[in-house]
């Protein structure tokens, strides 16, 4: 059924807008008119055309509502528990929704439900919001007839995901918020302020007098800024873009992680938190019923780092070879032994989805001893290093005045 946008006013002349599924532009209109909003715009929507214009955005960008998907699972779940049919608790969760992609997405869940398909499948017509783990632990759900108990642990899990990104994002926030900002002053400084003290300065006594070396540095820098500033602009803009082109290669993606592994400081950070969700979504999917091998299938897709993600697959292999899981995570060279060890006790001792719990758990405290450690070293750099800079911007200045009042003498 489709969804209409509308806009209008209602009985007292107050301004009425939202959505509304009906079978035609005329029904639409019918049903503003016995809710007694005159309508003054009506168009239709679509998901394609709600997530269209986030394809372009950069990946921090696409907002996906997260949080909010995690309070509608969660309150799905205790709904269907309540024994109230799936049809009214998507209902309710249209009614509830805050953004107006996701109320569109919920209705369209709702109308192919309605018309006969399972939840799963209409979950899987919209991957931006429900990724391959969730649709397959739905299923899950549905066929051991235990959703409301699979979507209070889907809730419980993406709660917990959401709480290891932020504990990474905060790590980084402060560092990047320092270099931007650090790149802004010096920005200024040499672009604005340097070139009119140096101006002032060369017109004084010491105009034929040669400048010190750092003063010649500065003013070259200074006027290459002042005049090629776009340049400068343009290729930052460039190598962003070049960038963005050149992580739709799969090897490059690979390159990229691989880097981001071995890069002093933040790479333990990210490689504790690579361990930490695979542990954890692979034992929920294990928890789930889910085989091991569709599992991996999954993990494979959602762990959020190639290097992690091949060796995921090579695990997935030597399992259908007829290997355990153990042996190819031992060998990996990414997960710490420790890991390997852990699951190797599981498997032996039919207790793989809890040992796979306790190591998440684990790595989640290390992860956040370790965030705290990335904060608490990466601070000092940045200060040393933006204090050399503009250190230099200061004696550049300083030693002309210097030679200014050596003249004088």
């Amino acid at each position: 059924m489709p969804v209409f946008q509308y806009k209008g006013f209602d009985a007292g002349g107050a301004a009425r807008a939202g959505i509304l599924d009906a079978d035609s532009p005329k029904e639409a209109r019918l049903q503003l008119r016995s809710m007694h909003v005159h309508v003054t715009d009506l168009e239709p929507l679509s998901t394609l055309t709600v997530g269209t214009s986030r394809r372009f955005l950069p990946a921090f960008l696409q907002k996906r509502h997260r949080e909010e998907i995690v309070l509608l699972t969660r309150q799905l779940g205790t709904m269907l528990r309540s024994g109230i049919p799936l049809a009214s608790c998507i209902t309710a969760m249209v009614e509830q929704a805050e953004h107006q992609d996701l109320e569109v997405v919920l209705r369209d869940i709702r109308e192919k439900v309605t018309q006969g398909a399972t939840f799963a499948d209409a979950l899987a017509h919209h991957p931006g919001y429900f990724d391959a783990l969730f649709v397959n632990m739905v299923k899950a759900g549905e066929a051991a007839g235990n959703l409301d108990v699979i979507l209070a642990r889907l809730a419980d899990f993406m709660q917990k995901q959401e709480r290891i990104r932020s504990k990474v994002k905060a790590a980084l926030a402060y560092p990047v918020v320092m270099i931007i900002f650090g790149i802004l002053v010096v920005t200024v400084l040499m672009t604005f302020v340097v070139p009119r003290i140096l101006s002032v300065l060369q017109k004084g006594p010491q105009k034929n007098t040669p400048l010190p070396v750092p003063t010649q540095i500065l003013v070259s820098v200074s006027g290459f800024m002042g005049s090629y500033w776009y340049l400068v602009f343009g290729a930052i803009v460039g190598a962003w873009l070049a960038f963005r082109i050149a992580m739709r290669s799969e090897e490059f993606q690979y390159k990229w992680d691989k880097f981001r592994l071995r890069v002093p400081i933040l790479g333990d950070l990210f490689k504790k938190s690579a361990v930490s969700r695979f542990c954890t979504t692979f034992g929920t999917l294990l928890k789930s019923g889910i085989p091991a091998l569709q599992a991996l299938t999954i993990v494979k897709g959602i762990v959020g780092n190639k290097v992690m993600a091949r060796v995921v697959d090579e695990i997935h292999q030597k399992i259908v070879e007829g290997a355990d899981i153990s042996g190819p995570v031992k060998k990996s060279g990414i997960f710490p032994p420790v890991v390997g060890y852990m699951i190797a006790v599981g498997e032996q001792s039919g207790t793989l989805e809890e040992m796979l719990e306790r190591v998440a758990e684990a790595y989640d405290s290390e992860v956040e001893i370790t965030s705290q450690k990335v904060t608490s070293m990466i601070e000092p750099i940045l200060i040393v290093c933006l204090s050399l800079v503009v250190g230099f911007i200061v004696v550049a200045i300083l030693l002309p005045i210097l030679q200014i009042g050596h003249l004088a003498k």
